[in-house]
């Protein structure tokens, strides 16, 4: 049976890790960003070492709900006695970023029409809009292997990360990880925006290139027009509002 939201052995801090999480699927769902019952977001547990939260392979995003959510551990063991179980490439893929990032707390990674066909270019993201300016720099890209199932590609996807925490990986999609979910969402949200607007500005005409020196004056000037509660937390409150008016199910 599912992990029941209320039960009194639960941590308070592992219950809004499900709830923000659950909320974090569903939000997903309706921006559109689900791949039937693929592709993963993993958050870790606080207070407990190398534990971590991901979706129950077989459900779909709109089906995630904080109870219904598996606990595992960075060698692949249930916590939590769950009965679902839980996609190899999604543990593979994020059991190696959880286990040697400290920071990689929020662990993202989609298949969108507009990430992987930026992915799959030659150019990668390229220097063309608004969004993909504060990128410019700060992605680091892999080569397609193949579904990620084999634990030794695990050493070059943290070798080809090196120190930054965005990934495009080639032929297949975005990764995106941040020391929190808020913040994960948001980055997630402005890779998808600068991937979306990449793809039509290609088909509208020749795109204008930004100069290197906008684009540092462009990064240095982005956290002066957040709201001081954190990267990202205002952004994923304003949604989680959103989805709450729509269906609450998520929460238990």
């Amino acid at each position: 049976m599912a992990t029941a939201i209320n039960s009194p052995t639960m941590s308070d801090a592992e219950r809004e890790a499900r709830q923000q999480l659950a909320a974090c699927y569903r939000i997903f769902d309706h921006m559109g960003w689900s791949e039937l019952i693929y592709n993963h977001i993993t958050l870790k547990v606080p207070g407990e070492d190398g534990a971590f939260l991901i979706n129950p392979f077989g459900m779909l995003y709109s089906e995630v709900c904080a109870s219904n959510l598996v606990k595992i551990d960075i060698d692949g063991t249930v916590l939590d006695g769950s009965p679902y179980p839980v996609n190899r490439a999604g543990f593979t893929q994020h059991s190696v970023f959880h286990r040697h990032l400290p920071d990689a707390h929020c662990i993202i990674h989609t298949h969108t029409t507009a990430g992987m066909a930026v992915s799959a270019t030659v150019e990668g993201l390229t220097p063309t809009n608004f969004y993909a300016a504060a990128f410019i720099g700060r992605i680091a890209y892999h080569e397609f292997e193949g579904v990620t199932i084999r634990p030794e590609e695990g050493e070059r996807l943290i070798a080809n990360l090196g120190d930054k925490r965005i990934m495009m990986l080639r032929n297949h999609g975005t990764l995106v990880m941040a020391d929190s979910l808020p913040k994960a969402f948001l980055t997630h949200w402005m890779l998808q925006r600068a991937c979306e607007i990449q793809v039509a500005t290609g088909a509208a005409g020749t795109p204008v290139v930004i100069p290197h020196e906008v684009i540092a004056v462009h990064q240095r000037d982005l956290a002066g027009v957040t709201l001081p509660v954190g990267p990202g937390v205002p952004d994923f409150q304003a949604m989680v509002r959103l989805i709450d008016r729509q269906d609450k199910s998520w929460r238990d």
